[in-house]
């Protein structure tokens, strides 16, 4: 089974056969193809991929953003695609989202004690006092202070913004929060903090996360296993040392191979040729053949299916070995 977690507890997600498409003038783009992932209980998955390869379609499809075109979404046990809007709000409440854009996704009207209470008042949370001593408890548990509920977002810096965003996300005590890019529009030294509050935050809440980001080094720090997308498909994914000491899918072993793997070193440095296809037009058989200095004309023909190369490690390549 593609995506075996790393425990034997049963997965608190678990998606088969994903498929979200966007319609264009242009054509169908294959934004996510047939993705099969697990997550458990407090697990952080990192998921990482060139621009464009369908990592927050694919987030933005499993929180209930984007309605799926195909597939499984089973979050604790429940299946999620098909639900309408009124069932799925039950579950929505276990699942948030911190986005990239920590100003855009805060409403500039609103102050900031208004935006942490809106997701208690909507679920029936406490009486509005209640409300308001919850929300300030959640400013100062994200490193601001309890005052700053009457002020506007446009009065934070990114990094405060991306906190007040984390502390909108954990309000309702969720077990799964999704990061899409959570923090690549930060400087280097917020970007620190920022992981380390949420690396607190799962100890504290028992948190799973499912981090997306292109940065592989916070995706190193953070994640206890690694996912590699590639052109809307899952391409490897397994434990990070594994992925990070012997990568087995030739485009992880590009991606990685600029960072020091467990032991500290570097491999060596593989630069991918050329540009990744257009998603309107991916190539037949393995979509990576057109850039894989390996690629044989099975790998042309035929598409590759997941197989095992460890506990948990799995690689959909003809020529892995």
């Amino acid at each position: 089974m593609s995506g075996t977690t790393i425990t034997t507890t049963e997965p608190l997600l678990s998606v088969r056969g994903l498929v979200k498409r966007h319609r264009t003038s242009a054509g169908t783009i294959h934004a996510v193809d047939g993705v099969d992932l697990d997550l458990a209980p407090g697990e952080v998955l990192g998921l990482v991929g060139e621009s464009g390869c369908g990592k927050s379609t694919l987030g933005r499809t499993l929180i209930g953003l984007e309605a799926a075109d195909a597939g499984s979404i089973r979050f604790g046990g429940i299946e999620l695609v098909g639900l309408g809007r009124a069932a799925l709000r039950p579950h929505r409440r276990h699942m948030q989202m911190v986005f990239q854009d920590p100003f855009g996704s805060l409403n500039p009207r609103s102050t900031i004690g208004t935006i942490l209470e809106d997701p208690l008042r909507v679920h029936g949370v406490g009486t509005r006092a209640e409300r308001r001593r919850t929300v300030q408890a959640l400013l100062e548990r994200v490193g601001l202070r309890a005052d700053d509920v009457d002020r506007y977002p446009h009065q934070f810096s990114g990094g405060q913004r991306q906190r007040i965003s984390i502390a909108r996300a954990i309000a309702l005590k969720p077990r799964l929060v999704i990061c899409d890019e959570a923090v690549s529009a930060l400087d280097v030294s917020v970007q620190a903090q920022i992981v380390n509050l949420l690396r607190s935050l799962r100890q504290e809440y028992g948190l799973a996360y499912l981090f997306i980001s292109h940065d592989l080094a916070v995706v190193g720090y953070l994640s206890d296993r690694i996912a590699v997308m590639y052109l809307g498909r899952i391409v490897e994914i397994g434990p990070k040392t594994a992925l990070l000491e012997r990568p087995r899918h030739f485009y992880t072993r590009a991606l990685f191979s600029a960072l020091p793997g467990a032991s500290g070193r570097r491999a060596e440095r593989q630069r991918l040729i050329g540009e990744p296809p257009s998603p309107l037009d991916p190539p037949a058989g393995c979509r990576f053949h057109p850039r894989c200095p390996a690629a044989t004309e099975r790998c042309r023909t035929e598409v590759p299916v997941m197989r095992a190369f460890g506990p948990g490690h799995e690689a959909a390549c003809h020529v892995a070995e």
